[in-house]
C-alpha cells in the first residue's frame, strides 16, 4: 500500500506509469516563473561577443530570440508538459566579467491552470545553448551551468523563492 502522507511525484500513476497531470479542475491564476543560468567562457570570447565581432552575427540578439521561441515550444520538448498559452516571455542576457561570461535570466508568465517553471527553464537552457553554438568556433571550452528556478508565483502551492540567487 502506498504511503500518502508525504510528497509524491505527480507524473506517476499509482501503477508507476508515466501520466500527464489532470489540471482541468484547477483554478486559473496568474502564474510567473523566473529561471537563471550562465555560459562561462574565455575573456577574449566575451569581448568578441560584446563587440559584435562574431562571424555568426549578433550572439546576444539571436540567443534571446531562441530562448523566447523555446519557451513557447516546451510542451513539444518535455513529454508530460501541458501546452500553454504564454502571455509573456522575456530573456535578459548580461555580461559578467567576473565569470567571465554571460548570465541569462528568463521570465515566463500566463493566466492558467498550471505553472510555467518548465517554460522559464527551457528559455534559459536554449538561450545558453544558442550562445554556445554561436561562439563555439572560437571557444569550444565554454561551460553552461547553474540552470535553476529562481522564483515562482501563483497557483495552489503559492509563491516560492530560491534561498540564494547565484
Amino acid at each position: 500500500m502506498a504511503d500518502d502522507s508525504g510528497p509524491r511525484l505527480t507524473h506517476l500513476a499509482e501503477d508507476g506509469s508515466a501520466t500527464m497531470v489532470d489540471v482541468g479542475d484547477k483554478a486559473d491564476t496568474v502564474r510567473v516563473a523566473e529561471a537563471e543560468g550562465f555560459v562561462r567562457m574565455k575573456p577574449e570570447t566575451l569581448a568578441l561577443i560584446l563587440a559584435g565581432d562574431m562571424k555568426k552575427g549578433d550572439v546576444i540578439g539571436a540567443a534571446r530570440i531562441a530562448g523566447i521561441m523555446a519557451a513557447k515550444q516546451t510542451a513539444n520538448l518535455i513529454p508530460l508538459c501541458h501546452p500553454l498559452a504564454l502571455t509573456k516571455v522575456s530573456v535578459d542576457i548580461k555580461a559578467d566579467e567576473a565569470l567571465p561570461g554571460l548570465r541569462v535570466q528568463a521570465l515566463a508568465k500566463l493566466t492558467g491552470k498550471t505553472g510555467v517553471e518548465m517554460e522559464a527553464l527551457t528559455a534559459v537552457s536554449v538561450t545558453c545553448l544558442t550562445i554556445y553554438d554561436m561562439a563555439k568556433a572560437v571557444d569550444r571550452g565554454m561551460e553552461i551551468g547553474s540552470i535553476r528556478v529562481l522564483a515562482k508565483s501563483g497557483g495552489k502551492s503559492g509563491d516560492w523563492t530560491a534561498q540564494t540567487k547565484g
